[in-house]
């Protein structure tokens, strides 16, 4: 059987990143739906207090999950980029926290799967 820890990784860097680029541009598209339908009201007035408006600190959230996209494809700053994607899923699993579901669990294998990739092995080949 084919077996390779180089591809696996990459297979698991292809599927996150879709993922995130997937979500990262729905953000940038249709703001106002990530706002209406996912981020609470106490999130947004928290944001409003640090003078930013909350579509724009929902296009910021969109472009970080579009780098975090790039560096899994590209194969750059994968570590780095995978500890941030924790502390954003953590974030949104905190804020979300008080209705255990669907979102919540997905958010949870997600950062199963960074972490897998901060732990993974160096290059040997």
């Amino acid at each position: 059987m084919f077996q390779s820890i180089r591809h696996s990784q990459l297979a698991l860097r292809i599927g996150l990143a879709i993922v995130f680029l997937w979500f990262g541009v729905h953000k940038l598209v249709d703001p106002q739906y990530w706002l209406d339908a996912w981020m609470p009201q106490a999130v947004q007035a928290f944001v409003m207090r640090l003078s930013v408006a909350p579509r724009d600190a929902m296009n910021l959230l969109g472009i970080a999950e579009v780098l975090i996209a790039i560096s899994l494809l590209t194969g750059y700053f994968v570590r780095w980029f995978a500890a941030a994607a924790i502390v954003f899923l953590a974030g949104v699993s905190l804020t979300h926290i008080s209705t255990f579901n669907e979102v919540l669990v997905r958010d949870i294998g997600l950062m199963g799967a960074f972490l897998a990739l901060i732990l993974w092995p160096e290059r040997t080949y």
